[in-house]
């Protein structure tokens, strides 16, 4: 009888130890960095803040859209460029892992438009697995989706916290030199970057 009652006691304990572990878990909270100040300039989008969200390893970073647009015999180049200050709390090492981003053509004949998309990390250009710009022919209509791995350095805020800046310039390219009078060639940016993460505890 001794025996049993020891068992059951011991289960029990057993179990209110699963059940605690499971709402510390469920208590954890997710990361979140301490501040994410984001800066927005350039020709073709007006100086100001834009809306940021983090969900998971994803932070979604929302601007009003822009675009080139040239009319013949015309070439139009605007830019919209992005300062975002990731501000990492203690204990953790972050990179950046993939980039995201969309848009719209509508290339008629003669004309050719581009994308230009340059991201930088602690001062250096983040190198990419494949090209993170784009050209568009004539012909080209409708909307283009880029979604690319990239290899950022890792932060490391194991001991200390860090401060950081993830930037991009983006730019659009409308060349209309060579179209039918009256008519245009457009590029646009839907205006929102999605940036993955690594986020690893120490």
């Amino acid at each position: 009888m001794k025996v049993l009652t020891a068992l059951i006691s011991s289960l029990t304990l057993l179990s209110l130890n699963v059940v605690g572990l499971s709402e510390a878990q469920a208590q954890t909270p997710a990361f979140q960095f301490e501040s994410i100040p984001v800066t927005v300039f350039g020709n073709g989008c007006a100086s100001g803040n834009a809306l940021v969200s983090l969900v998971g390893n994803t932070l979604s970073v929302t601007f009003p859209r822009f675009q080139a647009v040239a009319v013949s015999p015309r070439v139009v180049s605007q830019s919209c460029n992005l300062r975002i200050g990731l501000n990492i709390p203690r204990g953790y090492r972050v990179q950046p892992i993939n980039l995201r981003y969309s848009g719209f053509t509508n290339v008629p004949q003669g004309g050719t438009a581009a994308l230009r998309v340059r991201p930088v990390f602690q001062g250096r250009v983040i190198p990419s697995s494949s090209d993170l710009n784009a050209n568009f022919s004539a012909g080209s209509s409708g909307g283009w989706l880029k979604d690319v791995a990239i290899t950022g350095d890792t932060v490391n805020a194991c001991a200390n916290p860090v401060n950081s800046v993830f930037g991009i310039n983006t730019t659009l390219i409308a060349r209309a030199t060579n179209v039918a009078a009256g008519q245009r060639t457009q590029i646009g940016f839907n205006g929102i970057y999605r940036i993955r993460f690594n986020l690893t505890p120490c």
